[in-house]
Formats: structure tokens, C-alpha cells, sequence
């Protein structure tokens, strides 16, 4: 049986069997144990025409991965976007595991460029294998609001305990405007849509791109790729930054230094994404070399303090711009079922 909780909210005692859109769906248990990952990501390599679309990998220890369905996509994007890409997909487990969160950005540069993209994709899980989607065009459904927006950027999600709600936030850029911000609205319960209009959530001091949000000790910290500008408005360094707050309402407080190993170099990082480690208080600070091909990370106790000579992953594909969430086996087992390439730790029963 399944019991409706408020803001779309589903209470699952045991394992049970539900269908959505025609096809038989398994969900998991409640509280489950994690014992590995899942990496959400799209691909750097290949033929242009199939990179911007979502790809799912798995890992036993968050360093060693290899990708499921081939490194084929998982989705094509001409299912779930307006532009026919999708980029920097953000995964989520829902608070109390009721169901899983994916936003990307709905961006197709292979055949449209950079010049304009106008909104996000939005998609819902009960299982990681059947999602429901939906895309938002900030211009056309807030047109008085947002009637020049020339770019939206890098979604992610994150449930907010006061609000009792999914808060969904991203970067925009206005066509008459250099400006970068961080805007954000709540999600509508079904997550393919918001049930308000975005509203300015952080204005970082010379603009910032791929923010990701982590809760630690009572602590919201906010990272996100930044730069240092000069007297005349020239940029003379950019890379991985973090501000800080106790509620997601603000205020944000920017540290200004650079946490990536890569900023004094000069070698350009972006897509941070931060994950704690099952099992350890410890977390993992991942970032896209996105100009030379690599993907790196830093981890910390704190998330004030980082290790500073940066660690590679070990996987058989090319990832850009992802982020990562804990899974349990059951879970996995789920995932290989239906696209392969799991690792055999995550598929044989405790």
C-alpha cells in the first residue's frame, strides 16, 4: 500500500511494486544501506551529436568507475529537452528516499552553440530506471520577468527542511547584462516545474557559474566556479570558490580564495561537485578540467579545508560536469538490470 504525504511526499513500508507511464517499476527500500555510487554525467568524447546527453556510471569506493550501458546514454535528450542536449545533469535522493531528483541544463551547443539557452530540464524517479520529465523555459512561462534571458545554467536541487520543499537553483545570464547570479524556486511537487517565480539567491561579488550546494554541522556551504577581477573589470583568475550560510535564504558569505589546486596555475576548472563518502565523515570535492580532458579531486573533513594536491579517478569514460549520490545494492542491481556494466561488488546480496 502507499500512503500520499503532503508535497508529493510517499511513504514506502516495504519493497513494492507501482507503475507509472505503462511500465512495471521497482522501488527500493526505505533507508537504505549505501554501498556504493552513482555518477550522473555527460561525455566529453565521441561524436558531438551524442555527447550532451546523459550517461550514468557506478563506483564501490567513489574512485574506481566504469560506465553502465557502454557509456551509451541512458536518456536520449531529444525525450526530455527543448533543445535536444542536456548538460550538467544533477542527481538527488529525495529527503526520507521517497524518490530521486535529476535537473540538467537544456543546452544542445553541437548544434545550437552558446549563444542562448533558454531554460532547465527537470526529472522524477521512484527507481533510477523510469523518469518523468518536464523543461522550463524561464522566457516563455515568466515572460515579464526574465524577457531577455540569454542563458540558464547548471540546476541542481536540494530539499529544504524549513520550507519543508525541493529548492531548485541555477545561474542566469541576462542578454543586457554581464552579470551571473544564482536564481532559485521551488519545485512543484510532481518536479517538472516550479510552483513560483525565481527569485535572486545569491549575487556573488564578479559572478559565478555551477554552484553546488552541501549541508554540514548546521552549515550551508555554496560552491561554485568564480573570479577575481581588477580595477578596469578584467578577469585575472578564476576557479573553484565557496560562500557560506546557516539557512539557504542567506545571507551568503563569499571566502574569496581559490580551493582548487588549478587557480594559480592558470588551468581552468569548472562543474564542481561535492559528495560525502558512505561510511566516513569525509568528503570529496570533484572538478572538470574541462580544457584538458581530465577529471580531478580534492577531499576535506570540513569542507573548509582541502587537500591540496588533487587526485584522478580511474573510469572508462571521458565525464563532464556531473555530480555524484550514494547508492545501496539493491539499487545497483536495479541499474544493471537494465542498462549493465555494474561492478560485481554492488550485485551480489549481503
Amino acid at each position: 500500500m502507499i500512503k500520499k504525504l503532503s508535497f508529493g511526499l510517499t511513504l514506502f513500508l516495504l519493497t513494492i511494486t507501482v507503475f507509472a507511464q505503462g511500465q512495471k517499476k521497482n522501488k527500493v527500500s526505505k533507508f537504505p544501506k549505501f554501498d556504493g555510487y552513482l555518477f550522473a554525467y555527460f561525455e566529453g568524447s565521441g561524436p558531438g551529436e551524442l555527447q550532451e546527453q546523459l550517461r550514468f556510471a557506478t563506483s564501490v569506493d567513489a574512485i574506481h568507475w566504469k560506465a553502465l550501458n557502454n557509456n551509451q546514454p541512458v536518456i536520449p535528450s531529444a525525450q526530455i529537452s527543448a533543445t535536444g542536449g542536456i548538460r550538467d545533469p544533477h542527481i538527488l535522493r529525495g529527503q526520507n528516499d521517497e524518490s530521486f531528483y535529476l535537473v540538467a541544463t537544456d543546452m544542445f551547443t553541437v548544434k545550437n552553440g552558446w549563444g542562448h539557452n533558454p531554460g532547465i530540464v527537470m526529472l522524477r524517479s521512484d527507481n533510477l530506471i523510469d523518469w518523468s520529465h518536464g523543461v522550463v523555459d524561464l522566457h516563455k512561462s515568466y515572460p515579464q520577468q526574465f524577457p531577455d534571458v540569454q542563458w540558464v545554467w547548471a540546476p541542481q536541487t536540494i530539499y529544504d527542511p524549513v520550507a519543508k520543499k525541493y529548492l531548485v537553483y541555477f545561474t542566469v545570464k541576462l542578454k543586457n547584462s554581464p552579470a551571473l547570479d544564482f536564481y532559485c524556486a521551488y519545485a512543484n511537487k510532481d518536479l517538472n516545474g516550479f510552483e513560483n517565480v525565481p527569485k535572486l539567491m545569491f549575487k556573488a561579488k564578479y559572478g559565478a557559474i555551477d554552484g553546488d550546494i552541501i549541508l554540514k554541522d548546521g552549515i550551508y556551504h555554496f560552491f561554485y566556479k568564480g573570479n577575481t577581477k581588477d580595477a578596469d573589470g578584467k578577469e585575472i583568475a578564476n576557479g573553484i570558490q565557496q560562500a557560506t550560510s546557516k539557512s539557504l535564504r542567506g545571507p551568503w558569505v563569499e571566502d574569496f580564495k581559490y580551493i582548487d589546486a588549478y587557480s594559480a596555475k592558470h588551468i581552468v576548472v569548472e562543474g564542481s561537485g561535492v559528495f560525502k563518502l558512505n561510511d566516513e565523515d569525509s568528503y570529496i570535492l570533484m572538478y572538470d578540467l574541462y580544457a584538458n580532458q581530465r577529471y580531478e579531486f580534492q577531499s576535506s573533513r570540513d569542507l573548509f579545508n582541502f587537500t591540496q594536491t588533487p587526485e584522478s579517478f580511474t573510469k572508462d569514460f571521458n565525464p563532464r560536469h556531473g555530480t555524484v549520490m550514494s547508492i545501496a545494492k539493491q539499487e545497483a542491481q536495479l541499474l544493471n538490470k537494465k542498462w549493465g556494466g555494474v561492478q560485481s561488488e554492488l550485485l551480489k546480496n549481503n
